[in-house]
C-alpha cells in the first residue's frame, strides 16, 4: 500500500453519514471498528480469524513488554487488606 494519508469523500447515505475511501485504503470485510482519538476518527478492520489476529501483532514495532524488565514487587500476603 505505501501511502499513509489521502483524502476521502464524506456523503449521506439515507440517514447515515458514509465515507468513500480511496482505492489505496480499501479494507477486506463488510465492517470496520470505529473509534475516536481526540479529533481523529480511526477505522480498523475487524479481525474474526484468530490466525489473522496473531499476524496483526507483528505490525507493532516494539515488544509489548521490554526485554529484561523486572516485574513490580509482590505485596506481602496481608498488606493489601491493611488500612
Amino acid at each position: 500500500m505505501g501511502d499513509t494519508s489521502g483524502i476521502a469523500k464524506i456523503f449521506m447515505h439515507g440517514c447515515s453519514q458514509a465515507v468513500r475511501l480511496p482505492r489505496a485504503f480499501r479494507m477486506d470485510g463488510e465492517e470496520v471498528r470505529v473509534r475516536r482519538d481526540g479529533r481523529r476518527l480511526i477505522l480498523e478492520p475487524i479481525i474474526s480469524n484468530v490466525d489473522e489476529w496473531f499476524k496483526s501483532l507483528d505490525t507493532y514495532a516494539e515488544p509489548f513488554i521490554k526485554e529484561g524488565r523486572d516485574p513490580p514487587p509482590m505485596p506481602a500476603d496481608r498488606e493489601m487488606f491493611d488500612d
